[in-house]
């Protein structure tokens, strides 16, 4: 019997803005058995919400801009979809995220190609050496030539790819996909409403009924197609599928399903299972005994009649039982996990148990922070989810000075899921400072401060673009003395120094050059 481990499947869908991911996440759950129908998401006014956007700005606008976590089994496979935010100011939720998953599926909109936001998260997966499956979607619609697209990825990337299915025309014309591998051809008819499965039905290209169906120049022109790809191009290697230098490519319509169940049979033999993680103390496997997980994700409220708080944990090695005790890296104590959940969108089931690859749900009593590190059998870290420095700084002033409590609960607990990050200035500590990577953070941190809290606030933009931890300095006053233009300190009390440009962050580090200005906040224990 194959271990539990060897079964899960962790992945998240990186894409730019509107490339149809969520329409693509729907649509996986529903061949996965976990929904029925699925609600496509309209930024207007959607007829029915989709099922993975539970906050009530993202169902207004039509964007995610939370991550969450969906489960679904298909055949033997279990999978955990991290589904991460599609907008680009919430690429630091999605940088965490990818630290969770061991697969990525990179989705490219058919007409638009290899766009801004996608190239950002590229980089991420490859920082990370994270291997990745492209999807090129809405192929229902005019697109460009596969072969010029394929090409673009190639250049603009430096990702070699592989097709495994190729697409029979486009727009109006789009009548399925070619199997590469089994050599078939899978033609799809379209459905009222593309809310159910799509029916396929399947033959191979010399089949009589191929050229009846697709007509004598779509035929021709498929068959070029085929043998130019069979005679060019890059094999399929796993190893370096693995290493992340090459990229099956499935062609597809996520809005009216065709193509997603081809690539979702493919999928589950191409996405690796958990594989060993770097620790503090040494390589980890997923199927050592000894249980290792961290939280990349805290998310307050997401039952807003219970005010609760989660902390999702990528499980890494072990087994996870529930009332188990482990140790707690950053507070240096032993603790016990009681109750967790496996979340699909706004339903929840409660697990006592889970293996590597899994992700579960903690109820957070205020212990959890991005980043930490639980294990049994004594204290280790992982460097794997990293604070980014944010790119934009506001002060907060409060509408009615009253609500001086919700403020301050609301900002800390926002802070420790990392919606925002937070500073203090000595000496005007009432007047706290955000920093965000992206604006639209900001307007997420007033709403949510206003509708989850019931505090109003002003937002005073601030003029710096950098923050740069300074841990040599021990404290905000030696910064204000080395000429810092605002020291603060952030949630753990480390001296942080704001930055209006490049030009002045070069000028501190000429100055100070016993000192190092990080990026990131590093982790420290107890």
């Amino acid at each position: 019997m194959a271990k539990e481990h060897e079964r899960r499947r962790t992945f998240a869908i990186i894409s730019h803005p509107d490339a149809g991911k969520t329409t693509l996440t729907e649509k996986l759950l529903l061949y996965g058995g976990a929904i029925h129908s699925a609600g496509a998401v309209k930024a207007r006014r959607a007829q029915r919400s989709a099922t993975s956007d539970w906050m009530e700005l993202e169902k207004k606008r039509g964007i995610s801009v939370t991550s969450s976590v969906l489960q679904f089994e298909l055949g033997d496979i279990r999978y955990n979809l991290l589904d991460t935010p599609g907008h680009q100011d919430f690429s630091e939720d999605t940088y965490r995220t990818l630290t969770a998953a061991d697969c990525a599926i990179m989705l490219i909109d058919a007409a638009k190609g290899v766009e801004e936001q996608t190239k950002k998260l590229f980089h991420v997966c490859r920082m990370r050496g994270t291997p990745i499956v492209t999807f090129v979607n809405k192929l229902d619609r005019p697109a460009r030539d596969p072969f010029e697209l394929m090409s673009e990825v190639e250049e603009v990337l430096g990702l070699a790819t592989v097709p495994v299915t190729w697409p029979v025309g486009s727009g109006d014309l789009f009548k399925g996909v070619y199997d590469l591998t089994a050599q078939r051809v899978l033609t799809f008819e379209r459905t009222a409403k593309n809310a159910t499965k799509a029916p396929v039905s399947v033959s191979g290209l010399d089949d009589p009924q191929v050229a009846a169906l697709l007509g004598a120049e779509q035929t021709d022109e498929l068959r070029g197609a085929v043998e130019l790809l069979e005679g060019a191009g890059d094999g399929w290697d796993r190893a370096r599928f693995l290493a992340g230098e090459i990229s099956p490519v499935f062609f597809g319509s996520a809005l009216t399903s065709f193509g997603v169940e081809p690539f979702l049979e493919d999928f589950a033999d191409i996405c690796p299972p958990p594989g060993p993680r770097e620790t503090s103390a040494g390589v980890v496997h997923p199927g050592d005994d000894r249980f290792t997980a961290f939280v990349f994700k805290v998310q307050a409220n997401m039952d807003p009649s219970h005010r609760d708080r989660i902390a999702f944990m990528r499980v890494v090695s072990g087994k996870f039982e529930s009332g188990m005790r482990v140790h707690h890296y950053r507070l240096g104590k032993v603790i016990r996990l009681a109750r967790a959940e496996q979340i699909f969108a706004d339903e929840r089931r409660t697990v006592h148990e889970a293996w590597a690859g899994d992700v579960v749900g903690l109820h957070d009593p205020g212990l959890y922070r991005i980043g930490d590190t639980l294990s049994t059998d004594g204290p280790l870290t992982f460097d794997s989810v990293p604070r980014f420095s944010p790119e934009h700084f506001a002060r907060l002033a409060l509408k009615d000075p009253l609500k001086r409590k919700q403020l301050q609960k609301g900002l800390s607990q926002l802070a420790e899921e990392g919606t925002v990050q937070l500073f203090l200035e000595p000496g005007r500590e009432k007047d706290p400072i955000c920093g965000v990577v992206g604006q639209l953070q900001f307007d997420v941190l007033a709403y949510r401060l206003e509708h989850e809290y019931g505090a109003e606030v002003v937002l005073d933009r601030l003029g710096y673009s950098f923050a740069r931890w300074v841990m040599e300095a021990g404290t905000p006053d030696a910064l204000r003395a080395a000429r810092v233009p605002l020291a603060v300190t952030d949630l753990d009390g480390k001296p942080v120094a704001l930055v209006r440009d490049p030009w002045e962050l070069g000028r501190l580090e000429r100055d100070n050059p016993s000192w190092t200005f990080r990026e990131t906040a590093p982790i420290t224990q107890g």
